[in-house]
């Protein structure tokens, strides 16, 4: 989906929840401040000044966005030859050159705040699928970006498994930290959104409190909800 003229300021230090029907565009929005996707035209800052996008983007630059920037996906994408532990540890390792020690003894840390501190040595087959994407998020902490960016990371999930993610993503939303997620789930959206952006066709809707969606009586709006809450 291509995304038509958005522009979108993210609040620091909360959260913002992108809603709209499938194929409006949210998840290619989430992917360009990523860069994942490359947009054809625009500027992006995540606060070392603006990106300007269409052009030809040098590996650094695209570095530095990614480093302030850390994706949580639908599907875990885990390494299924290393442990939980291993995956938090291997991007610092590697990227910002943190020593074992200091990467194993912070990736602790991280598996316990999302309630794995018994699974640092197991393997993602040992895994469910709530506690794998609970790795995932650890290892997006273990990045120590400013802004996480969530895909749809309950999408994968039956309900149980889905309500250990959902609670994580709440604890975060509670520390203050600056979190994007798409996701179809309107109950976490009430529960955690400081802003909502609802996107259709690729373009902005509404990018406001959350009130003024779950308040408003906007046909699309309602319509929208009432679909999404019956599923």
């Amino acid at each position: 989906m291509a995304l038509d003229d958005v522009s979108l300021d993210i609040p620091r230090s909360r959260t913002t929840v992108l809603l709209g029907p499938s194929g409006s565009g949210k998840s290619t929005l989430l992917r360009s401040i990523n860069l994942l996707e490359r947009p054809s035209a625009g500027t992006i800052d995540l606060g070392d000044g603006p990106v300007e996008l269409g052009g030809r983007l040098s590996r650094r630059t695209v570095r530095a966005v990614r480093a302030r920037s850390t994706m949580v996906f639908q599907q875990f994408n885990l390494f299924a030859h290393l442990t939980a532990l291993g995956n938090v540890t291997l991007a610092p390792i590697a990227t910002r050159g943190l020593g074992r020690a200091e990467a194993e003894a912070r990736g602790q840390e991280l598996l316990a705040k999302v309630g794995l501190a018994d699974k640092a040595d197991a393997y993602p087959d040992r895994l469910s699928g709530g506690q794998q994407q609970r790795v995932a998020i650890a290892r997006a902490l273990a990045m120590e970006p400013d802004v996480l960016l969530f895909d749809e990371p309950t999408s994968a999930l039956d309900p149980e498994l889905a309500a250990e993610v959902v609670a994580v993503l709440a604890d975060l939303a509670r520390e203050d930290r600056t979190l994007v997620v798409v996701t179809h789930s309107l109950a976490f959206a009430q529960r955690v959104a400081d802003k909502v952006v609802f996107l259709e066709g690729g373009r902005v809707l509404l990018d406001d409190e959350p009130g003024a969606f779950f308040d408003s009586d906007d046909e699309r709006l309602v319509r929208f909800r009432d679909v999404i809450g019956s599923v």
